[in-house]
């Protein structure tokens, strides 16, 4: 896999985003115009035209799904043999990267907090940094990506123990 901004010696360990839950306001956002717009095509069931208001409100519901699904689509987390990247979509014509180096994570650990997160395997991982926290929320399978996370930042550390050693 490329990605914009990638580095020529720069190798793509794995990707991951976010659980589909993430797009649940879309999901709101798809039926409650469609049920609104249905309405009357229930209390008057015999006319045409409200059946062509029932379609309009679930066109309507289908774009402002597009909305949020195009958020979480093409929000990913790649993470490569020297940074973790972070490439969030904000609406239709905003974007956020955060490219954070694996040499800078001191600390990571997940969170899975309540029913709905156990049940549909989705959770929060915290990724601590000198500077601060970075915080992935409802990341899908959080125990997966931790460990393959922890693994390579552990990895990394090992190697750069070794450079120093050599260089000493």
């Amino acid at each position: 896999m490329q990605f914009d901004g990638q580095h020529e010696d720069e190798e793509v360990l794995f990707v991951f985003r976010r659980h589909p839950v993430a797009m649940r306001k879309g999901f709101y956002m798809l039926l409650i115009p469609f049920l609104i717009a249905s309405l009357p095509t229930l209390i008057w069931p015999g006319e045409l035209k409200w059946l062509y208001i029932a379609g309009g409100g679930f066109l309507l519901g289908l774009l402002l799904f597009f909305y949020h699904w195009m958020g979480w689509y093409f929000t990913v987390f790649i993470v490569t043999n020297q940074r973790l990247r972070q490439v969030t979509q904000q609406g239709f014509f905003s974007k956020s990267v955060i490219d954070l180096g694996l040499s800078k994570i001191q600390n990571i650990s997940y969170n899975v907090s309540g029913a709905s997160a156990a049940l549909l395997g989705f959770g929060t991982i915290v990724v601590q940094t000198y500077v601060g926290d970075l915080v992935l929320d409802r990341i899908h399978h959080p125990a997966d990506v931790y460990n393959k996370l922890h693994d390579v930042v552990k990895k990394l550390g090992n190697t750069q123990e070794s450079n120093e050693e050599i260089t000493q």
